[in-house]
């Protein structure tokens, strides 16, 4: 099939696909099948492949991966265009219209700003935006209504923080979160000792939340930091086990002290 034949520009192209894909009669029996609910695990894994693609600089990947990410997009689209709720356009609009709002700077004032200066007036004017919510909705909004409950773990933590953090209940100083960590490692190991499984859960969730505090105060992405070093830890076991299979046994095979020692030459390289 030449693809030409669904439309003159590549866009147009993409929406008619997925038009036939999920056409009652002719379309594909689980593309019609789906709802926004069905394919939102497929949006948030995409979206990690896209990720994966630029940490690992590949832009094949990247140009494949941003594109199973626009096929998401569409499908939502279709799926709320035959429900009546809005098309692509609408998207594509809606969003238009909330970045030049979001840059005056750039679509109406043409002052500089700084990218220090454009972080703060955005979160400004999101914050703006959420009392304009709030005024059309009944009963008061939590400052935190709004941050994604399917964010990973340590990002959401990180945005809970830094919305809390700018009506001022935050640390004042490294010193305070540093003394939070060792505290909540202190209740983790009292829990330990205890053995009990539900308080052993909640005092790691307890100190994984006050390194993501850490993590913020030290101006580091939580997320990122940690897949560089989940990185890191793969490239140096893989040092291991080819040391291993280098000297025709397996690493199952290693003891813990010989394993040490690989992983030490790995660092050193």
């Amino acid at each position: 099939m030449d693809i030409s034949s669904l439309g003159v520009t590549p866009v147009t192209r993409l929406k008619n696909l997925m038009k036939k894909l999920r056409d009652p009669k002719t379309g594909c029996p689980w593309d019609r099948e789906q709802s926004f609910a069905t394919i939102a695990p497929y949006t948030i894994e995409e979206a990690y492949e896209v990720a994966d693609a630029i940490e690992r600089d590949h832009m094949d990947d990247l140009k494949e991966e941003l594109g199973d990410l626009m096929f998401q997009v569409i499908f939502h689209a279709q799926i709320a265009d035959e429900k009546g709720f809005f098309d692509f356009d609408g998207i594509c609009d809606g969003l238009t219209e909330k970045m030049v709002r979001r840059h005056p700077h750039v679509f109406v004032q043409g002052d500089q700003r700084s990218a220090h200066e454009q972080t703060k007036a955005w979160e400004t004017m999101k914050a703006e935006e959420r009392a304009q919510k709030q005024a059309r909705q009944d009963g008061p909004i939590s400052l935190l209504a709004d941050v994604p409950v399917n964010l990973p773990a340590l990002t959401r933590a990180e945005k809970l923080q830094k919305r809390a953090a700018r009506v001022g209940f935050d640390w004042p100083s490294l010193d305070g979160v540093i003394d939070k960590i060792s505290e909540e490692a202190q209740e983790l190991a009292q829990a330990h000792d205890k053995m009990d499984a539900d308080s052993i859960e909640d005092e790691m969730g307890d100190l994984l939340f006050a390194v993501t505090n850490l993590s913020r105060k030290l101006g580091v992405d939580p997320e990122t930091a940690l897949r560089r070093t989940n990185k890191k830890f793969c490239t140096r076991f893989h040092y291991i086990e080819q040391q291993a299979s280098d000297n025709d046994t397996s690493i199952e095979q290693l003891t813990l002290d010989e394993m040490e020692a690989h992983w030490q030459a790995a660092k050193r390289q």
